[in-house]
């Protein structure tokens, strides 16, 4: 019987993990061109840090957590990025060391769900978290950032929809209005709507159902309700977004999924992307009272996570590039000795590079070559060895050259670092 992962938790093979790396490197170059500095915390929390920061009544904690329970300890897979990023915020005292922490990760987080193309129980995050910025400036600036970046990977159609749920009073009005209008039509709503309509009505918003977007298509919009600081706080927003000439759609019925979001709300989404059902890239917004509810000071908080299997899926597909590597294949006992040499020589000078000293004749070696992805190939035999040369083939350009042997780390390094034709994988 072979054994599989786990349904939902995915393996990355050798050949997918090029385009991961790549995706990470623009991530942290953002990021850290913007000031963040990288964060790692523990995948296993305790359950309560999630109960008590994304919400009860939500349907993370309700359903999707993956909870280990040993001895007198409940432990969770974190199911999400920030709770864990706050809590360590709160943990080491930043907030003692510097007034705005802007705070960066990116890592795998774990829901126990129906597995679906863009939606695993298995899935790669990487978020930004910001401490100590109360101001809209701050939020505009964030959602600006990821729209550039995006767009700067060659996404197209995007969507980015703002909203603002207010302080924790707008949002209390906003509650009792809504399940107000709502309970009249409480038999027109799904189960589940029915279900949340006590306990957590927004969420009713967010729901994909047909019934319940037919019923809430007439509620009252929470941006009716927002006090005049939370609405000049959005309206601070908007303007920046203007100034910045960000597109952007406010939308009132967006709610996303946590409890702890407070005023500036917002998601970037794709359209004609093959994602799966769900459509959003990214989503994120304030959390201005997690930090206060975990024990530490009042400091206000906002920041986004994106899915990075999403995004993934989400890019155009590009042809991999030969990789910055070296390839070398000996013909013949005395080659193979050498090629040990060779591979070292050149690893000490910063070069990648493996030896095959299987043997075989040269067209399996160039073969074998080939299938590495590797940018250059170096041929040694006999004769190479009584000359004091090498044959260096780039694989990309479909080249070959002799050099001298102590000339062969020199060669390759400018060999590597002339620029392949883009995406070229042909041998």
């Amino acid at each position: 019987m072979t054994l599989r992962a786990v349904k939902g938790m995915n393996d990355i093979l050798p050949d997918e993990i090029g385009r991961w790396h790549a995706l990470e490197t623009v991530l942290r170059r953002t990021f850290e061109l913007a000031g963040y500095r990288e964060i790692r915390t523990p995948v296993l929390e305790p359950t309560e840090l999630f109960v008590r920061s994304i919400g009860e009544a939500t349907e993370i904690v309700e359903k999707q957590m993956f909870i280990l329970k040993r001895e007198e300890e409940s432990l969770a897979l974190r199911p999400e990025g920030t709770a864990g990023v706050a809590r360590a915020y709160v943990a080491s005292a930043l907030h003692n060391r510097e007034p705005v922490s802007r705070l960066y990760y990116l890592g795998p987080m774990f829901r126990a769900e129906r597995p679906q193309r863009g939606r695993y129980r298995q899935f790669w995050q990487a978020g930004v978290e910001i401490y100590g910025d109360p101001g809209p400036g701050c939020d505009a600036e964030l959602i600006d950032m990821l729209v550039r970046m995006l767009t700067g990977l060659g996404l197209q159609n995007l969507r980015v929809l703002v909203n603002s749920l207010g302080g924790a009073d707008t949002r209390a009005r906003y509650r009792d209005a809504l399940a107000a209008y709502l309970r009249p039509k409480a038999a027109e709503l799904s189960e589940h709507a029915r279900r949340r309509l006590e306990d957590n009505p927004l969420r009713i918003l967010d729901s994909k159902n047909p019934q319940d977007q037919a019923a809430v298509a007439g509620a009252p919009s929470i941006l009716e309700l927002l006090t005049p600081e939370d609405r000049a706080h959005f309206d601070g927003v908007t303007r920046g977004l203007t100034a910045l000439g960000t597109p952007f759609e406010v939308s009132p019925g967006l709610v996303r999924g946590l409890d702890y979001y407070t005023r500036t709300l917002f998601e970037i989404q794709t359209s004609g992307a093959e994602i799966g059902s769900q459509n959003a890239l990214l989503g994120g917004g304030r959390y201005d009272a997690m930090v206060k509810e975990l024990g530490g000071p009042d400091v206000p908080a906002i920041g986004f996570a994106l899915g990075l299997e999403r995004v993934l899926l989400a890019l155009p597909a590009v042809a991999p590039a030969r990789e910055a590597r070296c390839f070398v294949a000996p013909l013949g006992e005395r080659a193979q000795v050498e090629a040990l040499l060779v591979v070292r020589e050149l690893r000490e000078a910063g070069i990648p590079a493996e030896a095959d000293t299987r043997g075989g004749s040269l067209k399996s070696l160039l073969r074998r070559a080939d299938g590495t992805g590797s940018r250059l190939c170096v041929v040694l035999g006999d004769d190479e060895i009584e000359r004091g040369a090498v044959t260096l083939k780039d694989l990309v350009a479909r080249a070959q050259v002799e050099v001298p042997r102590a000339e062969l780390v020199l060669r390759a390094r400018e060999a590597l670092a002339s620029a392949p034709p883009a995406g070229s994988s042909d041998a």
